[in-house]
Parts: structure tokens; sequence; C-alpha cells
């Protein structure tokens, strides 16, 4: 028998490269009715359905209703991603920045540091701060850099001035 994930990563892989529409999100809302309303992983899915269907108004409220519901330690971090994404698309800027810095100090060493940085930037480039987006951007990298680190740094942090 296929587990509920696997069921789950199947309607993904079937919809990517395509764009997510009423099907996809039949297919997850169906998987998810399986676990019921209080299960966070569920309601996280049916977020990311409405989301990828450029829905994010629903998309916001199911995935404040799954952080509420309390993620496991993969899945919490990828819904504030998704979130703060959310809420950036809404011209909800300053809530956005809220979530996604405050995701910045929690996962600060975790796997998906670089992903909450380039929301960070994307969110600060469309609230008309993009040097100081370009400047978060820069920071990511700094640490893959084979040399320049203090170089890189010093210029990351000159370009979020051109912003002030």
């Amino acid at each position: 028998m296929t587990s509920w994930d696997e069921r789950i990563d199947e309607v993904w892989a079937d919809a990517s490269g395509e764009e997510v529409g009423d099907d996809t999100i039949a297919r997850i809302d169906a998987l998810a009715a399986e676990r019921g309303s209080d299960d966070a992983r569920a309601e996280f899915e049916r977020a990311g359905a409405r989301d990828s269907a450029g829905r994010p108004a629903e998309a916001v409220e199911l995935y404040r209703r799954a952080l509420d519901l309390g993620l496991d330690d993969e899945h919490r971090p990828q819904c504030v991603i998704q979130l703060a994404s959310s809420l950036r698309n809404l011209g909800e800027f300053d809530e956005a920045l809220a979530v996604i810095t405050a995701e910045e100090e929690l996962s600060s060493d975790g796997p998906y540091r670089e992903a909450v940085a380039t929301v960070h930037a994307l969110i600060l480039a469309s609230a008309g701060r993009p040097a100081t987006g370009l400047s978060v951007a820069l920071l990511a990298l700094v640490p893959h850099l084979p040399r320049y680190h203090r170089s890189m740094t010093a210029y990351a942090h000159e370009i979020a001035d051109l912003d002030t």
C-alpha cells in the first residue's frame, strides 16, 4: 500500500511543469480529508495547492491554520516561507517581512536558511527596497563563495544603504 506522503508527492509530481488548477486542488483536498481538518500537514498541503493555483488569499488562511495546529520540523519552515511569499503576493509587505524575519532568526543554521533569505530579498524588492533585498541575497551567498567573504560582506552592507 502506498503511504499518504507518497500519494501527496505523486500529486505534486503530476502537477510539475504545468499550471496548477482545480484538479490538483481537488486531489490534494481528497487526500487531506483522509487526515481530517485538524491535521497540520493536511492543511499545509491544502494551502500549497491553492498557493500554486494562484489563490494566495485562500492559501494564507490555511498556512496560518497549519502553523497553529503545529507542523513538524521539516514542514514548519516550508509553511512559513510559503506564507511569507503569499503575503508578498497580496501586497502585505509589513506582515510578510515580520513573518520571514522571525523565521530567519529561528532557522539561521537550518536547511531552509537560503530559501528564507531568498523570500526575504523578494519581499524587500517588492516593498520598494530593492537595494536592501539585493543585500540580503548577497549576504546569503557569501558563505558559499570560495574567497572574498570580508569584501563581499562589506559591499552587501554598503548596497543596503542605497535604499535609505
